[in-house]
């Protein structure tokens, strides 16, 4: 089984409405939920981004299950790093640099060409989905779509939201980790 993921960066300092908060406990409970959700799914192939947060925790429980990780990047790993990684509270710069450095060195890193920087997230979601589509293809197996979220939409411009939209559009099943 594909995994397409996508999912909630872990909460800014100031953020209004904790949706995922960076404490020890939630981060290992988010941990754990993922990695029974790819146990239950049989999943083989995870292709996602690397945001801090749900991306991240996913691209490791995927590497402790020896699953294949392909990471869709919208721009270079630097500024990556800088804009959805280390934006945030946690040490996710150092696992970012780590799983970066093991799907480069495994020719699964994808960066995207540029888009209009409004559009960039969305484009990433969406080639998140068209490269799994594209691996189940070659690989012969389903894929299916994961949301590690908290179950609520923030409203217009939700990205996490839309990606479950575009998977269902696409003809993916689509599954939930919730957060909280």
């Amino acid at each position: 089984m594909i995994v397409a993921l996508a999912g909630r960066r872990v909460d800014a300092k100031d953020q209004e409405y904790p949706r995922f908060p960076s404490t020890f406990e939630v981060i290992a409970a988010v941990r754990h939920r993922i990695r029974h959700k790819f146990r239950e799914l049989g999943a083989t192939v995870l292709v996602s981004s690397a945001a801090c947060g749900a991306d991240i925790l996913a691209l490791e429980e995927a590497a402790i299950l020896h699953m294949r990780r392909r990471v869709v990047l919208p721009f270079d790993r630097e500024k990556f790093r800088l804009t959805s990684v280390t934006d945030r509270p946690g040490n996710w710069g150092a696992l970012y640099d780590t799983v970066l450095d093991e799907v480069q060195a495994a020719d699964d890193l994808i960066i995207l060409p540029p888009v209009r920087k409004e559009k960039v997230y969305l484009e990433t979601n969406h080639h998140i989905i068209s490269e799994a589509l594209s691996l189940s293809k070659s690989l012969q197996n389903p894929v299916v779509a994961v949301l590690v979220w908290e179950g609520k939409s923030r409203g217009e411009g939700d990205l996490t939201e839309e990606f479950g939209h575009h998977a269902k559009m696409q003809g993916l099943p689509l599954h939930e980790v919730l957060i909280c």
